[in-house]
């Protein structure tokens, strides 16, 4: 058993090469080969490039609202209270709403693979559909 303090003094951090606009990543537990655990807020706007699991991820919104979206294009809007799971390997991208910051627990199975960056053009077609319902 294992017991990880709030923050435990690290700072946040943000990579550019796996976030577009303002995100702030708290490490919660980063040492384990199979599981990540990172707390996240996203701005307005902003969100993850592409990117995959190789067992799975777990998203549990805990502030705000935002979008995920799957490789298929479908785009769901989710609520502080919602928890998704993304299966091993699909490629998806997640980030905060519109005129909303979004916060999030991310536990993600196994390695992350980042692809490319989400376009502005494509996160308002996301955004419009998630609309649209």
């Amino acid at each position: 058993m294992r017991v990880i303090a709030g923050r435990a003094g690290t700072p946040s951090t943000r990579s550019e090469h796996t976030f577009t606009g303002e995100v702030w990543a708290d490490a919660v537990m980063t040492d384990h080969a199979d599981v990540k655990i990172n707390s996240v807020i996203f701005t307005p706007c902003a969100r993850t490039y592409w990117h995959f699991h190789e067992r799975g991820q777990i998203l549990q919104v805990f502030r705000g609202r935002g979008y995920v979206t799957g490789e298929d294009g479908t785009t769901r809007e989710i609520r502080q209270g919602d928890t998704v799971w993304i299966e091993a390997g699909e490629h998806h991208w997640h980030g905060g709403g519109e005129d909303s910051l979004m916060g999030h627990t991310a536990i993600s199975l196994g390695e992350t693979t980042w692809l490319d960056e989400v376009t502005d053009d494509e996160y308002a077609r996301a955004a419009a559909a998630a609309r649209r319902g």
